[in-house]
Order: structure tokens, then C-alpha cells, then sequence
């Protein structure tokens, strides 16, 4: 991507060093970047180590008659294939929905005929405020994208959505943008279809501290939830406690209990396609303890469990909101194939993906061996990277909902 170049405006607040990060990665890569600073993101980075990342000028003034003279406002705006607002504080998300010019982050933004990706940062309060709200929804009517916002502690030590999405993430969407292009019917056959994607583990909390759980990492459910999303499908994504940044173009719930994932995934009804990925707690203590469990002499605590609900069972028997094709997912020991159809069979689902656990670099890696198992019989998949059989799905999928 060397002929490529971003016109990267940087917002104020502390996530603004993000923006250094990403222009790295983005140089990296051989996209150009042309940095445009504001007055509140220069409290946060300095100007010297942003043109130093980017290799370019750093533009701050929309009176400056140097840059107005050597590259006026008007051809700034144009000058790159997209521009990225990182972070786009509310501040500049109103401006921009309000049709407002009072600096040059703002004019440059109504004076482009570039498309332009946001990626925003403020308090939870600001960002789940209806006037913040609104203004998202004005921009996405005017065909601008955006990623994240992550939900997580803010440098405010309030926690909740407003995180700015970590450069990788911001970066991804970058390069989906930057080779999206007139698509043929063909390369995205899943547009108008709505597929729910199930990954991650759970997590069933004992006390306020310990809890059971396992070593699923979500990455396969996440490349699935992506591969679908680059097809055209609406997508989304319930995800246990994982660290991964959310694909481009998903929706994502995040929870953490069976019985949460339960409920987030029938809201998640009707669609076409149900892909259960998840690895789900089987049980569950019955009672969570309100304070933390202390070690006895008379030995470990005695604890009583009971059954989580099953999920690919509840939802392949949810009558007319059923998906029209339910895929489940099986993570096994031994007799893989064995027990992999007898859960086709327990569980009303169409499909069953399998693999074994044991195999290195699978359970927490990033590489797979699968075999898809049907009604009609079994497909052994050569092993590859979580992503690649990620699309080979998706491309299967596809063709059964033909």
C-alpha cells in the first residue's frame, strides 16, 4: 500500500498517544500519514514526535499563511485516500455533526470529499449521552465509519464505553477501508443476512474472586464473526471475558456467564445463521458466595453444582426464531469424530465443527484442524491458521444459505 496516504487528525485527551502508536503502524505498512494536530491534542502529544513517526508536516493552524500558501485547507482535506479522526473527542464528533469550521480539524473535515473513519474516546457519560448519540447516528447517516469504542477502566477510573479502540484495532479498519472498493454481488454474498456468532469462554463466579472457567481465547470466533462480516452478513458477536480487540464491521455484547450469553444471544434473534463457538461452563455452583471463601482447617468448602443451560440445544429448538442453519462447535480429547456426531444428534443442531484440544497451538493459539460434521457426512480440513478456516467457513455458510 506505498500509493496510499491518510490525513490523520489527532483529538485531545490522554488516548492521544495512541495516535503515535497507530502512525507507526501505519508507516510500517508503507501508508503514507499527514498529521493534523488540534489545539487540544497538543496538550497530550507534541507536534516534534508526531511529524517525527509520521515523516511529514504537522498541520495545526487554519490561518497560517506558510501553510495556506504552500497547502491551503481545501487541498489538505483532499490530499489523502482517507482521513481518520483518532481520537475523536465529542467535542469534534458535534463539530463535524453540526456542519461547524472553527479550526482546521473541523473545516478540513467538512471540506473533504475523502471518506472518513472515526475512532472515539470520552467519558462513558459523554458517550452514552443522547446529544453524543445523535450526533453518531447523523454521521453514520452521512457515511462516516467507526471503530470502537472499547469498553474498559477510563484514565477517569470510570469504567464502562469510551475507551479509544487500541491502534491494532484502529489500524485493521484502516486497511478495510483503504481496499474497500465497488464489491460484486459475488465477493459478498451474505448481505442481508444476520448471523449470530457465539465465542470465548464463560466465566461462573464461586465468590468475588475465584470462579470457573477454561482456556478458550475467543480467536476462533472472532476470525468467524470478521470472516462473515467481509461477506456481507450483519454480524453479531457474544463474547465471554476475552482480550481481543472487536472485528471490523461486528457488533459485539460482551459477557460472562452461560445464562448471560443465554439471554444476549436470543436477543440476538431472528437470524440467519446461529455459529456457536463458545466454550460454555457446563455447571455452575448454585449459590455465589457475597465475600471471599477463607481457607478452613477443616478442609476445602464444600460446593454444590447444578447445570448451566445449553445453549446450541435452547436455540436449535426455538421454533420459528430458530436460525435457519445452527452450527455448533465441539472441543474434544479423544474419539473426536465419535462424540462430535453423537452432539449433532443431542442437540438438534445442522452442523458440528470439531477438533481436538490436545493438539499444540490450538486451545489458546492461532492455528486449527478441523473436521465439519453434517447429517450427511464428515470433511476433515487440513490445519491452518484460525483466520483461514475462519473464511472456509464462512464461504460454506454462504453456499447453504444460498
Amino acid at each position: 500500500m506505498g500509493d496510499k496516504r491518510v490525513l490523520l487528525i489527532v483529538g485531545g485527551g490522554v488516548a492521544a498517544y495512541k495516535a503515535l502508536l497507530l502512525t507507526r503502524l501505519l508507516r510500517k505498512a508503507g501508508i503514507g500519514v499527514r498529521p493534523i494536530l488540534t489545539k487540544a491534542g497538543a496538550e497530550f502529544v507534541t507536534p516534534l514526535s508526531l511529524a517525527a513517526l509520521a515523516e511529514d508536516k504537522v498541520y495545526q493552524d487554519l490561518f497560517s499563511l506558510t501553510d495556506e500558501h504552500e497547502m491551503g485547507h481545501i487541498e489538505l482535506s483532499r490530499s489523502a485516500d482517507l482521513v481518520v479522526v483518532a481520537p475523536a473527542t465529542a467535542d469534534l464528533i458535534a463539530k463535524a455533526a453540526n456542519g461547524l469550521a472553527g479550526d482546521l480539524a473541523s473545516t478540513t473535515l467538512l471540506a473533504t470529499d475523502k471518506p472518513v473513519l472515526m475512532a472515539p474516546a470520552m467519558n462513558v457519560r459523554m458517550w452514552l449521552h443522547p446529544a453524543t448519540q445523535r450526533n453518531i447516528a447523523t454521521l453514520k447517516a452521512d457515511g462516516v465509519s467507526f471503530v470502537g469504542p472499547d469498553e474498559g477502566v477510563m484514565a477517569c477510573g470510570e469504567f464502562g464505553p469510551g475507551r479509544l479502540a487500541e491502534p491494532e484495532e484502529i489500524f485493521a479498519a484502516i486497511i478495510a477501508r483503504l481496499e474497500d472498493r465497488p464489491a460484486r454481488p459475488q465477493d459478498r454474498p451474505l448481505v442481508g443476512k444476520r448471523a449470530l456468532v457465539t465465542a470465548g469462554p464463560t466465566f461462573e463466579p464461586i465468590d468475588p474472586v475465584r470462579g470457573i472457567t477454561n482456556r478458550s481465547s475467543g480467536k476462533q470466533g472472532f476470525a468467524i464473526a470478521e470472516a462473515l462480516a467481509k461477506l456481507g452478513a450483519e454480524v453479531t458477536l457474544v463474547a465471554g471475558p476475552v482480550a481481543l480487540p472487536t472485528p471490523v464491521g461486528v457488533e459485539r455484547v460482551d459477557v460472562e456467564t452461560a445464562r448471560q450469553m443465554l439471554a444476549a444471544s436470543q436477543a440476538a434473534l431472528p437470524a440467519d445463521v446461529g455459529v456457536f463457538v463458545a466454550a460454555v461452563a457446563d455447571w455452575r455452583v448454585d449459590e455465589t458466595f457475597g465475600t471471599k471463601l477463607k481457607k478452613e482447617k477443616g478442609g476445602p468448602p464444600a460446593l454444590t453444582f447444578v447445570e448451566n443451560p445449553d445453549i446450541l440445544a435452547t436455540v436449535s429448538a426455538t421454533g420459528p426464531r430458530r436460525p435457519k442453519l445452527v452450527i455448533g462447535f465441539a472441543a474434544e480429547t479423544d474419539h473426536v469424530e465419535d462424540h462430535a456426531r453423537a452432539k449433532l444428534a443431542r442437540k438438534g443442531c445442522d452442523w458440528i465443527i470439531a477438533n481436538d484440544v490436545t493438539e499444540p497451538g490450538v486451545m489458546g493459539g492461532g492455528e486449527n484442524a478441523v473436521l465439519l460434521i453434517t447429517k450427511d457426512g464428515t470433511e476433515r480440513w487440513d490445519r491452518a491458521a484460525k483466520d483461514e478456516v475462519a473464511a472456509q467457513i464462512a464461504h460454506r455458510i454462504a453456499q447453504a444459505l444460498a
